[in-house]
């Protein structure tokens, strides 16, 4: 029985997660989970599946959490924020951390996990973007397996086996487009929250959905593939593909191409990420290819779209620039949501941030933390209002 843990529980990837373990209680056992502040959905994850720890990362949540837990005799430990998190990646009987957590939050408790031995199922892009250089030593030295669960990078991940790495010649990353596919800044000048929220083929949370209008999340997913995979920016494409059946392509040396497709359902990856080796049965829709009409590729607009550009060029440069461009464009989608700044401001923010902040090479974990407080800060400061 393979046991786990799942950082962000009560999120899209966590839930889906769960659905996964749902059919399958024989072959698992979920030992730790955790939510921001979502008491009431928590509850429910710790009556369905008897998890022995159980973390709340915001401090009103966790007191009304175990609060609720004073008089009842059960058996479950409540834990309170990073170190919580940190303690659930890292526990001595776990195999497997899910880690599904948004944001820099799940960079600090991977690599405890990481050093503790664990296999990773990666759901949070950041760990890589932001600390890429150092997850990949820890990686090799404890000898654990670090499989993606982003549904572009596990169909990367499936597409390359069984063949040798000299043969690739380049990775496809396929793009939805999100929901402003097709327009021109001057059409973007002025669109609401609302209107960035609609995504037109998946259901996420709102960070990673206002990623996917700006094309910020494919540059994210190109940074994060560079580490996976070892492949230099030259070879990893981005190809907008609005069906998004077709999860991502490899091609070889040989022209050939080997492609994943399957249907927009998050369990598959996650499920590949949890059996592997080996795979699970059914747990998404199967493909009718007498239904399916059109596949369509086009390249991706980085002049209207300039996240997708400026990710490019700090992957190039490398060093802590992945994670000033990270922590930037965190903090401009946070004032976004709010109302704050206009939509092609996030562009502008992080651009900004990438020309203020110099980055640092052979740099450290403290380094990356006191990145995140300096360039969200300064962000906030000057556009915050």
């Amino acid at each position: 029985m393979k046991k786990i843990s799942i950082l962000g529980t009560t999120g899209s990837i966590g839930t889906q997660t769960l659905d996964v373990l749902r059919k399958d209680r024989e072959n698992f056992k979920l030992i730790g989970i955790s939510a921001n502040s979502n008491v009431e959905k928590l509850l429910k994850i710790v009556e369905e599946f008897k998890p022995l720890y159980a973390v709340v990362t915001q401090k009103e949540a966790y007191l009304k959490f175990k609060e609720y837990f004073r008089n009842k005799n059960a058996n479950l430990e409540i834990l309170f924020g990073t170190e919580g998190l940190n303690t659930i990646a890292s526990l001595p009987e776990i195999d497997m951390v899910v880690t599904s957590v948004m944001g820099m939050s799940g960079l600090v408790p991977t690599i405890r996990a990481i050093e503790a031995g664990k296999d990773i199922a990666l759901a949070n892009k950041e760990t890589l973007v932001v600390g890429g250089e150092l997850v990949k030593k820890l990686v090799k030295k404890n000898n654990v397996n670090l499989i993606p669960v982003d549904s572009e990078h596990s169909a990367i991940f499936q597409c390359l086996q069984g063949n040798e790495d000299s043969d690739i010649e380049k990775i496809l990353i396929t793009a939805s487009g999100g929901p402003f596919r097709g327009k021109n800044r001057k059409e973007l000048l002025n669109v609401t929250v609302q209107q960035a929220l609609r995504h037109p083929k998946w259901h996420m949370g709102k960070k990673i959905t206002v990623d996917s209008a700006t094309l910020m999340n494919k540059g994210l997913e190109v940074i994060e593939a560079h580490w996976l995979f070892d492949l230099p920016y030259e070879k990893i494409k981005v190809v907008v593909h609005p069906e998004s059946i077709v999860h991502s392509m490899v091609e070889y040396k040989d022209g050939s191409v080997i492609a994943q497709l399957a249907s927009t359902d998050m369990r598959l990856p996650i499920q590949y990420a949890l059996y592997y080796p080996k795979r699970g049965e059914l747990v998404v829709d199967r493909l009718n290819f007498y239904n399916l009409k059109n596949l369509t590729f086009e390249k991706p607009d980085i002049d209207t779209f300039k996240p997708l550009k400026l990710a490019y060029e700090a992957g190039k440069i490398g060093g802590t620039m992945p994670a000033i461009l990270n922590c930037a464009n965190e903090e401009a989608v946070e004032l976004f949501l709010l109302n704050k700044i206009k939509f092609l401001d996030i562009g502008y923010i992080v651009e900004m941030c990438m020309n203020k902040f110099p980055p640092k090479n052979n740099f450290q974990l403290e380094d990356l933390l006191h990145i995140e407080i300096k360039v969200k800060e300064y962000v906030k400061t000057k556009f915050g209002r």
